[in-house]
């Protein structure tokens, strides 16, 4: 039987989106009037076909009543602990407490530089701190559990009474365990809850919010040739089973996010694929982390224009995944993205 999957499009923002979804022309995203979609994909990994929103009513009753089943997860209001999805996006900035990390380690991790950052990044607009003290660049390696705990606890001790979510970038469950009480709010494992199988367990026991990375390999293997047969279908399958798999295991809260991975086991054309595609994600009904910041596909595409920053690129790329409805950007570079985002918001909506 073929699997349909529906991707929301041409969208509308600000006072437009407002008088559009009042006048029924529009749907909401997220329960958030602010921004609304007129069209959807229909697609499947033989076909696409875009439509109105008005059409859905003329196809097959098979086709419409699997729509009419998305439509519904997607205009739904979201809800997660901590966050509010009605000002979007939500910036959550990196502080990574690493000596190799690619394009800032060895920056923040002495003395009181990473609490320092930490404020600096929520001065700048950051909502989420996310703190990690092991690189998981292409080809690094794997580091001691005891290591990394103690590149982060001195950071996580000081800003545990910032008022801002703490995102903890890790793959350790006996790294989770400990940090736990230093006022961890979010868990965000790259490997997509498969590298360390006591994570679940942790996870269910605290009912600590989380996100669910994509990765294809491990950070030692992932850049070799990754392989899909469709990387945007590939990975919602992945996300689809794998939140079967938490519910079956007793996690029933929806305080999950998603993150189809940029960079993490894709070559240039997935990501760039990935990133044009990202709206077909708001169907499975949980908010869309998006993480593009200072990543080689930027250096890819402006050839020799490229910088160890890669500003540019990161910008261009958050805004249009703004555009796209998309709720969390993980960056580097929080004010320079912050006030690309408010100024393309006073033009624009």
């Amino acid at each position: 039987m073929l699997k349909y999957y529906t991707k929301v499009c041409n969208f509308y923002f600000g006072k437009n989106s407002i008088e559009k979804v009042k006048k029924g022309l529009s749907l909401p995203l997220h329960g958030s009037y602010r921004i609304s979609f007129d069209s959807i994909e229909i697609l499947s990994r033989k076909s696409k076909k875009k439509i109105s929103i008005k059409q859905i009513n003329t196809l097959p009753k098979e086709i419409k009543q699997k729509i009419k089943k998305d439509i519904k997860i997607i205009t739904k209001k979201k809800k997660f602990k901590g966050l509010n999805f009605q000002n979007l996006p939500i910036l959550m900035g990196i502080i990574n407490l690493t000596p190799d990390s690619f394009s800032d380690g060895g920056k923040f991790n002495k003395k009181n530089l990473g609490l320092n950052h930490a404020k600096y990044l929520i001065s700048k607009g950051s909502k989420i701190l996310d703190i990690g003290g092991e690189s998981t660049r292409p080809k690094s390696k794997i580091i001691d559990k005891k290591i990394e705990w103690n590149r982060i606890y001195p950071t996580l001790k000081n800003i545990k009474k910032l008022k801002n979510l703490i995102s903890l970038d890790t793959r350790k469950s006996w790294v989770i365990e400990k940090a736990i009480k230093y006022r961890v709010d979010l868990i965000n494992d790259v490997s997509g809850l498969k590298y360390d199988p006591k994570i679940l367990i942790i996870l269910k026991k605290y009912k600590i919010p989380f996100v669910i990375h994509h990765m294809q390999g491990t950070p030692q293997n992932m850049q070799k040739n990754p392989k899909y047969k469709n990387v945007v279908l590939d990975i919602f399958d992945f996300f689809e089973k794998k939140i079967k798999t938490i519910r079956n295991l007793g996690i029933k809260h929806n305080n999950i996010i998603l993150d189809p991975g940029i960079g993490f086991g894709k070559n240039l054309k997935h990501n760039m694929s990935l990133i044009s595609n990202i709206s077909i994600f708001h169907s499975l009904g949980f908010p869309i982390l998006l993480g593009t910041s200072r990543k080689s596909f930027i250096k890819h595409l402006s050839g020799l224009n490229d910088s160890k920053e890669r500003i540019g690129g990161t910008i261009s790329s958050c805004l249009l995944a703004m555009t796209q409805g998309v709720q969390i950007l993980r960056v580097h570079d929080v004010n320079e993205v912050n006030q690309a985002i408010k100024v393309f918001k006073s033009l624009k909506f």
